[in-house]
């Protein structure tokens, strides 16, 4: 189904001993495209993951380390956090704090702690939860950390002053790609005319504001602040502005990722916990 709401999916904590992050999960082929909510105050310990990060807040405040990189970030800048970075995400105690949480798929959600080597089979978010739930900590596994801290060069990328900054009087396109996710934020004037696609990558798109007509293959809707589209890879799709104007976040996969899980043997697979189909 190309199109969600993330209130109308189950939300789950994603790595309950290292974070307070909770939220639903979008599975795609090579994307994991969330939305996780942080209390304030409350947050992610120091840790790292093999896979890359995008993250994009929504609301609140964001007290972000990216290696050892320490910035107060909020609604309109942009982390990217590559794949092995040290890094850290908590709510200020200003307030909640909700932001766009995205992933590929070469490992699971579930973080592992700065000082921990990288275990030779990922937890899933569920299996994560079961042991937290029990009292139990996950096995240690031998080994030096792969975190990395030094190096990283500036992860942190202020695209406007807010969400709510004013309209602008022409098509406007902010884009980053990494090594395996890309990253983009929309402003659209009523009377562009989108072109009619075919997706050469899997995208996701979250709308942030005003409305707009979307096509995925034969499915159609009229989408409002908050609605998710997910886009597969080879899949026709056009936006059809239906406002006086449009912004929307877009993350998609990279030729690098998608060439990486497709050759993937089965052993690399089970290690990555690559099981499921999108949702």
């Amino acid at each position: 189904m190309p199109f969600h709401r993330f209130e109308q999916l189950e939300s789950k904590a994603l790595t309950p001993d290292l974070s307070s992050a909770r939220g639903p999960v979008i599975e795609g082929e090579y994307l994991y495209f969330c939305l996780v909510h942080k209390s304030a105050g409350t947050g992610s310990e120091l840790h790292y993951h093999p896979n890359e990060l995008l993250i994009f807040p929504l609301r609140g405040l964001i007290n972000a380390i990216v290696g050892k990189d320490r910035r107060v970030v909020g609604p309109g800048t942009f982390v990217h956090a590559p794949a092995f970075a040290r890094h850290s995400m908590k709510a200020t105690e200003d307030g909640d704090l909700s932001y766009l949480y995205i992933k590929d798929k070469t490992w699971t959600v579930v973080g592992l702690a700065a000082d921990q080597a990288v275990p030779d089979k990922a937890l899933t978010v569920d299996e994560i939860n079961r042991l937290h739930d029990t009292g139990a900590a996950r096995d240690a596994p031998g080994g030096e950390t792969r975190a990395v801290i030094e190096g990283l060069r500036d992860c942190y990328y202020p695209l406007i002053e807010s969400l709510t900054a004013p309209q602008v009087s022409a098509r406007r396109v902010y884009w980053m790609e990494g090594e395996r996710l890309a990253f983009g934020l929309f402003d659209v004037p009523a009377g562009y005319a989108e072109p009619e696609l075919v997706s050469d990558r899997e995208i996701f798109v979250y709308v942030i504001g005003g409305g707009m007509r979307a096509r995925v293959g034969a499915d159609n809707r009229d989408l409002t602040p908050g609605d998710v589209v997910h886009i597969p890879r080879g899949t026709p799709y056009q936006f059809d502005t239906r406002s006086a104007f449009v912004r929307y976040a877009m993350a998609c996969s990279t030729p690098w990722l998608e060439a990486k899980i497709d050759n993937m043997t089965p052993a690399e697979r089970e290690q990555s916990r690559i099981h499921g189909k999108a949702n």
